[in-house]
């Protein structure tokens, strides 16, 4: 297992990724073909900003991508069609992003516990609290990807996104760990629909992303 990790964080090196998480991202695209050319991206919990690396390259320079993070987010390296923003996105009001994004990403965690089943109840409420604001993120027809932890509310969690997408599928890249319960959720055409009543406050994630930087060169 250490070598099959390794070589992802050997590959992201290689090719200036700032995390093996970019491989992920990189997948899921391959597959759903969600980041178009032109599109405008909502990376939220975007430290360190592998996935905004892949969704800035995807887009091209017509598009444009929004990073938020509680963490700051190293600039140096990224292209013109970035945006940087360091804040809880629980303080951002509804305008401040302006029109709706056609992709919203999420590649966040919370404070893991070390219990799963603690973990996992902890991630489906933070993915419910973005489910909770995509009618202000998310246009019409738009598409969302967002981690989760299998536990017992996961179903759940599929079953609500589906009542407010065309599709909805639950995925897990090959540059995943073998043993760890992290699923992303594929979410393709955005109803639009008004979500159900907000679920209870999620957690605060550690830095809306744990995905550790590779190894320095």
């Amino acid at each position: 297992m250490k070598e099959v990790q390794d070589h992802w964080f050997r590959k992201a090196k290689e090719l200036g990724y700032r995390a093996r998480s970019a491989f992920k991202l990189i997948e899921i695209d391959d597959k759903r073909r969600m980041l178009k050319r032109g599109a405008r991206v909502l990376d939220v919990g975007a430290a360190p900003g592998s996935w905004t690396q892949v969704a800035a390259e995807r887009v091209g320079a017509t598009g444009h991508v929004t990073a938020v993070d509680l963490k700051a987010i190293d600039p140096r390296g990224l292209p013109a069609n970035v945006t940087l923003i360091q804040s809880d996105l629980r303080d951002l009001a509804p305008e401040h992003f302006g029109e709706p994004f056609d992709v919203v990403i999420s590649d966040m965690g919370p404070d893991t516990s070390g219990d799963p089943s603690t973990d996992s109840i902890r991630s489906v409420q933070l993915c419910n609290a973005l489910l909770d604001r995509l009618p202000v993120w998310l246009r019409r027809g738009g598409h969302f990807v967002m981690k989760v932890y299998e536990g017992r509310d996961y179903p759940a969690l599929l079953k609500r996104a589906g009542t407010m997408f065309t599709a909805v599928k639950g995925f897990k890249p090959s540059s995943s760990r073998a043993e760890s319960v992290e699923m992303f959720v594929v979410c393709t055409e955005f109803k639009g629909a008004s979500p159900p009543p907000q679920q209870p406050k999620a957690p605060r994630a550690r830095g809306w992303g744990t995905e550790p930087p590779s190894p320095p060169a």
